[in-house]
Protein backbone atom coordinates (compact mmCIF):
# COMPACT_ATOMS: atom_id res chain seq x y z
CA UNK A 1 0.00 0.00 0.00
CA UNK A 2 1.35 3.54 -0.87
CA UNK A 3 1.52 6.32 1.39
CA UNK A 4 -1.64 8.50 -0.01
CA UNK A 5 -3.87 5.37 0.39
CA UNK A 6 -2.18 4.58 3.95
CA UNK A 7 -2.77 8.13 4.54
CA UNK A 8 -6.50 8.26 2.95
CA UNK A 9 -7.15 4.88 5.09
CA UNK A 10 -6.17 6.80 8.28
CA UNK A 11 -8.75 9.49 7.53
CA UNK A 12 -11.33 7.17 7.32
CA UNK A 13 -10.73 5.24 10.11
CA UNK A 14 -10.26 8.53 12.27
CA UNK A 15 -13.65 9.70 10.95
CA UNK A 16 -15.25 6.47 11.68
CA UNK A 17 -14.13 6.78 15.51
CA UNK A 18 -14.73 10.29 16.04
CA UNK A 19 -18.31 9.83 14.34
CA UNK A 20 -18.90 6.62 16.52
CA UNK A 21 -17.54 8.44 19.95
CA UNK A 22 -20.30 10.98 19.43
CA UNK A 23 -23.18 8.30 18.72
CA UNK A 24 -24.09 8.71 15.36
CA UNK A 25 -24.60 5.86 13.37
CA UNK A 26 -23.89 5.82 9.52
CA UNK A 27 -27.14 6.59 8.64
CA UNK A 28 -27.62 9.32 10.72
CA UNK A 29 -24.52 11.07 10.14
CA UNK A 30 -24.88 10.68 6.49
CA UNK A 31 -28.10 12.60 6.57
CA UNK A 32 -26.59 15.10 8.73
CA UNK A 33 -23.82 15.79 5.98
CA UNK A 34 -27.01 15.24 3.23
CA UNK A 35 -24.68 12.77 1.46
CA UNK A 36 -25.56 8.78 1.36
CA UNK A 37 -24.50 6.24 3.54
CA UNK A 38 -22.93 4.30 1.04
CA UNK A 39 -20.72 7.42 0.55
CA UNK A 40 -19.72 7.50 3.45
CA UNK A 41 -18.86 4.14 3.94
CA UNK A 42 -16.33 4.43 0.90
CA UNK A 43 -14.96 7.76 2.76
CA UNK A 44 -14.51 5.67 5.91
CA UNK A 45 -12.80 2.75 4.34
CA UNK A 46 -11.02 4.67 1.79
CA UNK A 47 -12.62 3.58 -1.11
CA UNK A 48 -13.71 7.24 -2.18
CA UNK A 49 -11.24 9.83 -1.69
CA UNK A 50 -13.15 12.88 0.43
CA UNK A 51 -13.36 16.55 -0.93
CA UNK A 52 -12.06 19.57 0.95
CA UNK A 53 -15.77 21.34 1.50
CA UNK A 54 -16.54 17.81 2.76
CA UNK A 55 -13.65 17.63 5.33
CA UNK A 56 -14.70 20.55 6.75
CA UNK A 57 -18.41 19.67 7.26
CA UNK A 58 -17.49 16.54 8.64
CA UNK A 59 -15.29 18.71 10.96
CA UNK A 60 -17.94 21.02 11.84
CA UNK A 61 -20.96 18.33 12.53
CA UNK A 62 -18.46 16.38 14.71
CA UNK A 63 -17.15 19.49 16.41
CA UNK A 64 -13.19 18.91 15.87
CA UNK A 65 -10.77 21.12 13.86
CA UNK A 66 -9.78 19.80 10.42
CA UNK A 67 -6.10 18.91 11.85
CA UNK A 68 -7.48 16.84 14.30
CA UNK A 69 -8.80 14.66 11.76
CA UNK A 70 -5.31 14.52 9.40
CA UNK A 71 -3.23 14.63 11.95
CA UNK A 72 -1.71 10.35 11.87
Amino acid sequence: MDNKTTKILQLGRKIFKVRKEHGFSQNKFAEMLDISREHLAKIETAKRCISLGLLIDIAEKLDVRVRDLIDF
